[in-house]
C-alpha cells in the first residue's frame, strides 16, 4: 500500500508505508522538539518555527542565533549537556508517557537521549533555519541515507556515480528488501520508475566537484511520482538551497562543512516545508535504529556552525582561483588538440597573486597534469541562461579533482606537499589531498581530490608548485 502526499508543486507521490511500522509506534514524543508543523495556527510556542524565525536575517545570524530559544542559562557559549536520560517530574499526577517538561525552558524537554538531547536540539534548531525545514540529525552521513531509505521504503532508487558509501547502502538494503538501484546515467532510467520510489542526486558529486540540474531532476521526479533527494555535502549554505529547486528531502554529511574542524561525525535529513509530516516518522525511526549524535558531537556541531558562512565563502573562492590557474595550464599545454568539455574554461583575470608562481609552475604543472574537474569549469551550463549560476550563485564548493597523467606520480604527489595533509574526508579548515583509491576502488587511479581549507589561495598555490617541481625532479 502506498499513502499518498502531495509536494510544494502540486504533484502527487506516492510514499511507500514502512514495512512493520508497529515496531515503532508510541515510542516518540507526543510533541516532537523539532516537530510536525501541521497544526499551523497554534505554532507560536512550536520549536521548528521559532527556530525559523530569523530566516529574514543573513545567514550567520542564523547559524549564531537561531537556537536563542533554548537558552536556559545566563552563559553565553552554549553548555554541553553529557546526561544520557532526564529525571521525570516528582508530581504523579504530572506524569505522562514519553512527555517530559522541562520547568526552566519546554522547548528544551527530553526523557532519553537516543530521542533527543540538548547538544543535538540545538544543533537540529539551527539547521532548521538555514535548510530551510524541519531537519534532524544523525550519527553519520551514511546513517542519514540509511534512515531516508528506510523511512521512503522504495521498491528502486535512480542513482548516478558520487559516494561510494551510499552505493553501499543500496547494496545492504537490496539484500533485506530487494531495492533496485537504477543508473542515473541511463538516458532512460525515467521509464524503469514507479510512483514511490526515489531519484536521489548528489550535487556537487563526489569527488569531482562536477554539479547536477536539480530542476531538470525534479521534473522527472515527480512527473513519475518519485520522491527527490539530494545530497548536497559539497554545496552547504551558503552554497546551494536545494529546496527552491524541487527537492523533496536534503542530506548531508555533517561530518564536513557543518563540522567544518574534522573532528565529528554527523549526519543531517531536512525536509522540503511541504513534507513536515514526515519528521515524526523519521524521529520514531530514528529511536529505533538508534542512530543520533552524540552529545559531544551535538556540542562540536553547534560551534562549528557558527562560523559556517565565512568559512565556506573563503573555501569555495580559492578553490575557483586554484582551479582557474591548474585548468589554465592544462588547457595551454593542450591547445594543440581539442580539449574536453569537462576542462574547457574561459581562464579568469589573474591578480599580480596569481601570476607569482607562474613561469615556475607552468612546465610542471603541464607535464603532470592530464585534467582538472570543478563546477566551475561547466562552462556550457554557466553560459547566459544556463541553470548553473542561477542553482549556485554564491560559488562553486571547495572541492575539485585533478587527473594526473600517471597513477603512479598520483600516488607519489601527496607526499611533496605541506600544508595539503594527505587524508580522505573533506571540508575542515585545513586543506586536504588524496589519492582517492585509497578509499574508493571504483575511480580513475589517477585521480586526486582535493579539499580546500583556509590558509589562503596564495600559499596553497605555491605548496602545489613546490610540490609538482619537486615530482618533476624526481622523475627526471
Amino acid at each position: 500500500m502506498a499513502a499518498e502526499e502531495t509536494n510544494g508543486t502540486g504533484h502527487g507521490v506516492s510514499v511507500q508505508e514502512p514495512a512493520k511500522p508497529e515496531l515503532v509506534e508510541g515510542m516518540a514524543h507526543e510533541n516532537p522538539i523539532v516537530s510536525d508543523a501541521s497544526n499551523n495556527e497554534a505554532k507560536a510556542t512550536d520549536a521548528t518555527a521559532l527556530a525559523a524565525r530569523f530566516r529574514h536575517l543573513s545567514l550567520s545570524a542564523q547559524t549564531i542565533h537561531a537556537d536563542d530559544f533554548l537558552n536556559s542559562h545566563q552563559s553565553v557559549a552554549p553548555p554541553m549537556h553529557v546526561s544520557t536520560t532526564f529525571r521525570y517530574n516528582k508530581d504523579p499526577d504530572q506524569l505522562q508517557p514519553w512527555a517530559n517538561i522541562n520547568p526552566n525552558n519546554p522547548h528544551d524537554s527530553h526523557v532519553y537521549s537516543r530521542d533527543s538531547a540538548p547538544n543535538s536540539t540545538r544543533l537540529e534548531a539551527v539547521l532548521t533555519s538555514i535548510l530551510g525545514g524541519p531537519t534532524l540529525s544523525y550519527s553519520s552521513g551514511l546513517a542519514a541515507f540509511h534512515a531516508l531509505l528506510v523511512f521512503l521504503n522504495p521498491r528502486r532508487v535512480a542513482i548516478g556515480g558520487g559516494y561510494h558509501g551510499c552505493h553501499g547502502v543500496i547494496k545492504l538494503l537490496s539484500k533485506l528488501t530487494g531495492l533496485q538501484a537504477v543508473d542515473l546515467a541511463d538516458p532512460d532510467f525515467a521509464q524503469q520508475l514507479q510512483p514511490g520510489d526515489v531519484v536521489h542526486v548528489e550535487t556537487p558529486v563526489n569527488p569531482t566537484g562536477e554539479a547536477r540540474d536539480l530542476a531538470h531532476y525534479a521534473q522527472i521526479a515527480h512527473e513519475r511520482g518519485c520522491v527527490l533527494t539530494v545530497d548536497a555535502t559539497f554545496a552547504p549554505p551558503p552554497l546551494l538551497d536545494p529546496f527552491r529547486w524541487g527537492v523533496d528531502m536534503v542530506m548531508h554529511s555533517g561530518t564536513k562543512y557543518f563540522g567544518g574542524h574534522s573532528d565529528m561525525l554527523c549526519g543531517v535529513l531536512a525536509l522540503h516545508p511541504s513534507r513536515a509530516g514526515w519528521v515524526r516518522g523519521l524521529r520514531d525511526e530514528r529511536l529505533v535504529l538508534g542512530s543520533v549524535m552524540g552529545s559531544f558531537e551535538g556540542w562540536l556541531g553547534v560551534r562549528s556552525l557558527r562560523t559556517l558562512e565565512v568559512r565556506v565563502r573563503k573555501q569555495s573562492a580559492d578553490a575557483e582561483r586554484l582551479v582557474a590557474w591548474l585548468a589554465g595550464e592544462v588547457l595551454a599545454s593542450s591547445s594543440s588538440s581539442s580539449s574536453s568539455s569537462s576542462t574547457a574554461i574561459t581562464t579568469a583575470p589573474s591578480s599580480s597573486s596569481d601570476k607569482k608562481n607562474g613561469s615556475s609552475s607552468s612546465a610542471a604543472v603541464r607535464d603532470l597534469v592530464a585534467e582538472v574537474r570543478h563546477a566551475s569549469l561547466q562552462t556550457e551550463d554557466l553560459r547566459p541562461g544556463g541553470w548553473l549560476r542561477a542553482q549556485m550563485p554564491n560559488g562553486f564548493g571547495p572541492v575539485f579533482a585533478v587527473l594526473m597523467r600517471d597513477a603512479d606520480e598520483a600516488r607519489r604527489l601527496p607526499s611533496k606537499l605541506s600544508l595539503f595533509h594527505h587524508a580522505t574526508s573533506l571540508g575542515g579548515v585545513e586543506s586536504l589531498v588524496e589519492w582517492r583509491a585509497m578509499t574508493d576502488a571504483t575511480v580513475d587511479r589517477r585521480l586526486l581530490r582535493f579539499s580546500i581549507g583556509l590558509e589562503g589561495f596564495e600559499d596553497l598555490q605555491a605548496d602545489l608548485v613546490a610540490g609538482f617541481e619537486a615530482l618533476r625532479a624526481e622523475r627526471a
